[in-house]
């Protein structure tokens, strides 16, 4: 998507009541068509690790829907860096299929993001058939082996392969890359004190848990220079005790910006290791969890799931009152992400200085749902909140509300 001159984007244009969230925004050198964004929700449709047409289709409905930007999740940076050996992973052979679906998103007037990172420690080594990296090592739940800890030579490794992604991800037809750095995923997992005991140059002191995080983000940077834009997925807090705590996430987010090395910052709060309903907000659905595992395993979820899936009543706007923090203490373009399902609630994000916002589980639910907004401002999300889009990672992520009859 060419960039063009005369669109504004600054936190400064956001005094009054903002920029019109319907109208053009610029992020980094990609002018955006509107400012909103379809946020990562991993697609589950990608069984040998390469695009398919269900992941085209699966962003064609969002872009067809009026979004600004879809967002291709989650683009492993090497093959230990899945969730799972089914997940997409950037390498040559991926190209074909990644030019066909930016080619088809950008026939709608959408952008296209490809979000990468590497899983490290919520990475199943068993699926994998290669050990976990976490910043130390320890038995890893998940997958119900260890985690190895990371070596330098392994971080070396990461931050060169999140560069040589960046790479593909442009010659793809990418208008933007998302860097991982949330979730207790490698990048993340560094920050965490809880997760990171090392003693080494990575691990004591923020800077030095901070060291993966702003080398990845620097060489993505190096690689790409602006050629697209570059966001980060980043933490505000972990959720968990003795996880990242706001203060120094906002630590993190200003280094970010002074080096530059990103355009905008998507502001994301839990771990998909210990607490992920943390940012889903919601019901917790652990039966329907439970339902996708052969039957000792399904006991056990059944069982101690709710320890896992802990329940957070869910509002609009749920992550602002952190964010506003963020917001505050910088000037870096920020997307607000957590609740926007409604006019209102964008009005509100653009009011509050932020330049962009992200939806997932409401466009889930509606693809169209920004065209019915356009259409209407009074148009509210048939989104009810109650996470049963989670479980369906394992077959496809869909919205099973879609089809029933309403009781």
């Amino acid at each position: 998507m060419a960039d063009e001159p005369g669109v504004a984007g600054s936190a400064g244009e956001a005094a009054g009541r903002g920029p019109d969230v319907m109208g053009p925004g610029r992020l980094g050198p990609l002018r955006l068509r509107n400012r909103v964004i379809k946020a990562a929700t991993f697609e589950g449709v990608t069984p040998d690790a390469l695009v398919t047409q269900e992941l085209i289709d699966y962003h064609l409905r969002p872009a067809e829907g009026g979004v600004g930007m879809t967002t291709v999740a989650y683009c492993a940076v090497s093959p230990e860096g899945r969730t799972e050996r089914r997940q997409l992973w950037m390498r040559p052979e991926a190209l074909p299929g990644l030019r066909r679906l930016t080619a088809a998103v950008h026939g709608t007037g959408a952008a296209v993001c490809a979000q990468l990172g590497h899983a490290g420690p919520v990475a199943d080594g068993r699926s994998n058939k290669a050990a976990s990296l976490a910043p130390t090592a320890g038995f890893n739940a998940l997958s119900m082996r260890r985690n190895r800890a990371a070596t330098a030579e392994d971080i070396d490794r990461v931050v060169r392969a999140h560069a040589d992604a960046a790479l593909l991800a442009a010659e793809a037809g990418f208008d933007a890359v998302e860097i991982h750095l949330g979730h207790n995923y490698l990048a993340g997992a560094f920050l965490s004190p809880r997760l990171n005991s090392r003693t080494d140059a990575f691990g004591g002191s923020l800077r030095a848990r901070a060291a993966v995080a702003l080398g990845v983000t620097r060489a993505v940077r190096e690689a790409l220079g602006d050629r697209i834009a570059i966001t980060a997925k980043l933490n505000m807090k972990d959720g968990v005790r003795g996880g990242l705590t706001l203060d120094d996430s906002l630590q993190v987010a200003r280094w970010l910006e002074e080096e530059g090395s990103v355009d905008a910052l998507e502001l994301t709060a839990g771990s998909s290791l210990l607490n992920p309903m943390y940012v889903f907000r919601g019901d917790a659905p652990v039966r329907a969890f439970a339902a996708n595992f052969p039957f000792p395993q399904r006991l056990a979820i059944r069982a101690v799931g709710g320890r896992f899936f802990r329940t957070y009543p869910y509002r609009p706007l749920y992550l602002l009152d952190a964010a506003r923090q963020f917001r505050a203490a910088l000037r870096l373009p920020l997307i607000l992400l957590g609740g926007v399902t409604d006019r209102q609630g964008m009005d509100r994000a653009m009011a509050e200085g932020f330049e962009f916002v992200a939806m997932a589980r409401a466009l889930l639910r509606e693809p169209d749902l920004l065209h019915r907004i356009g259409g209407d401002a009074s148009t509210r999300s048939l989104c009810i909140h109650c996470n049963r889009c989670m479980p369906t990672i394992y077959t496809g992520t869909h919205c099973p509300v879609i089809g029933e009859t309403a009781s």
